[in-house]
């Protein structure tokens, strides 16, 4: 019983003590208190509580749940969610995109194979002397092969890509391969090397046009023949381009640069070939339509040629049709008019 009793009174005591203590460390201290605290921690929540200052309050961590995305992670889904700009026609045949290569090759104008080519009008005028000397007939078969390689180089550009600079490469060759009575020669050869600047105004001009290409620079042609059969002329040319979707529309203006009397092989050959072209390029389904139309507006000479191109059909190659009607279709042809058309394959289709 009395130990009962004893145990009660032992209890009541600790709940006493322990009432007293909490109320002890309830009651603000003295700054003078806070400074004999060793921790720092619990120093500085004395000096608050002695100041009558509270402690800030400890932002709560975001929910785990399943609606919690990192703000990083968020970034990179928009980004790959996010549709890539197309680049037009014009940026990624030059390569005027800032992730293009520096330095580059790439097609120029169009890269095709005639397996025929048809004339309704053979020029043999030229090679009279050559047979004559030969003591052959003149016979020239109004059937033969054509192609095309054309290539350019960039080898200098701004960081942004919109500048380069480029050498381009064209060569056009005229074949009388069905032609096993003069060994199947080729009639005609033109070597035609540029170097140039290329640059990328990206400029609205309304109605969904955008002028995307400005080139300027110099143009070397000729047939690499000599005596009666050599054809030749220099040029300084500026050239632009605008393009709508998959439109491209281009101007081309030359100067040709004199020669003298005694150099000049075709001193009339801009009576012929005149002092610029245009050209139009469209794109629908994979196929490729284009147009070029050049000429000298005092003579009234010139030319156009029209092609088709078909979507590939095996790897990168495409069936070609080509109709020229003028004059120039090669350089041993330029005061010469004729209307040929052919038929073969293509890699490009100028663009």
């Amino acid at each position: 019983m009395y130990l009962k009793h004893f145990s009660s009174r032992l209890a009541l005591a600790a709940v006493v003590a322990g009432a007293s203590i909490g109320t002890a460390l309830a009651q603000p201290r003295s700054i003078a208190d806070c400074h004999r605290i060793a921790s720092s921690a619990e120093r500085l929540a004395c000096y608050d509580s002695a100041t009558g200052r509270a402690a800030p309050a400890t932002p709560a961590a975001p929910t785990q749940g399943t609606d919690f995305v990192p703000q990083d992670a968020m970034a990179r889904a928009v980004a790959l969610e996010a549709p890539s700009a197309k680049l037009s026609i014009l940026d990624t045949a030059w390569g005027f995109d800032p992730s293009a290569p520096k330095y580059d090759v790439r097609f120029y104008r169009s890269n095709y194979f005639l397996v025929g080519r048809y004339t309704d009008k053979a020029n043999v005028a030229p090679y009279v002397p050559l047979f004559e000397a030969a003591g052959e007939p003149v016979h020239l078969d109004k059937t033969e092969a054509k192609f095309q390689l054309s290539f350019k180089a960039r080898f200098w550009a701004s960081e942004d890509r919109r500048w380069g600079l480029w050498a381009a490469y064209t060569q056009q060759n005229q074949w009388q391969v069905y032609n096993d009575e003069i060994s199947r020669p080729f009639r005609e050869t033109n070597y035609e090397p540029e170097i140039f600047a290329a640059w990328h105004p990206g400029m609205d001009l309304g109605a969904g046009f955008k002028w995307n290409l400005l080139t300027g620079g110099f143009n070397h042609q000729s047939n690499g023949r000599t005596d009666v059969l050599s054809r030749s002329w220099n040029r300084l040319f500026l050239e632009g381009a605008v393009e709508r979707e998959n439109l491209v529309l281009s101007a081309r203006v030359w100067y040709r640069i004199p020669e003298s009397d005694e150099d000049d092989d075709n001193p009339d050959i801009t009576d012929y070939l005149g002092h610029g072209q245009i050209g139009a390029l469209y794109r629908w389904k994979g196929n490729s339509f284009s147009g070029a139309l050049r000429g000298n507006v005092k003579t009234g000479k010139g030319a156009f040629q029209a092609g088709w191109y078909s979507p590939p059909f095996l790897g990168p190659f495409r069936a070609y049709v080509q109709v020229f009607s003028g004059y120039g279709e090669s350089m041993i042809d330029y005061n010469w008019k004729q209307t040929t058309i052919g038929a073969g394959v293509a890699l490009s289709d100028g663009l």
